[in-house]
């Protein structure tokens, strides 16, 4: 799928994806630190991605983690700091919540620790029960 505003567009297109680029910014993120280029490739395959193009550069991401029917998770969001400001997390959360094989989840769930007002806009909440969630976590499995 793909959405057109301005000069900028957002593509599900996994072959427009550069590896490069995402690689360089997610391994400095809080979030994937180290990340081998590998297991991003991996974690790529097995998602619903959407790259964020200015023209012909990449200039933001997100996956989602889904059997397309019951549940999904978001991850891996960003815009490149060059390119904030201009609305662009916005419209491409925008793009991620109506894409038709993302409809009708009992669970959409995302883990972010400095972005809890964009998430909100698109109904996402804090968990009202944790007690009933579980993890296994493992920050430093990159390093």
């Amino acid at each position: 799928m793909e959405w057109n505003k301005n000069e900028y567009t957002v593509s599900t297109d996994q072959a427009r994806l550069n590896i490069d680029y995402l690689h360089q910014f997610l391994s400095n993120t809080y979030w994937a630190k180290g990340i081998p280029v590998e297991i991003l490739k991996k974690s790529i395959a097995g998602a619903v991605c959407f790259g964020v193009y200015h023209e012909r550069r990449q200039v933001g991401f997100a996956r989602v983690i889904t059997d397309k029917a019951t549940f999904g998770y978001l991850a891996d969001v960003f815009i490149d700091p060059d390119y904030r400001g201009r609305g662009l997390s916005k419209w491409l959360m925008e793009c991620v919540m109506n894409h038709p094989d993302l409809q009708g989840f009992r669970r959409f769930m995302l883990a972010t620790r400095d972005a809890h007002g964009l998430y909100r806009q698109f109904g996402f909440t804090g968990v009202p029960n944790p007690e009933i969630m579980m993890q296994i976590h493992r920050p430093d499995v990159y390093q």
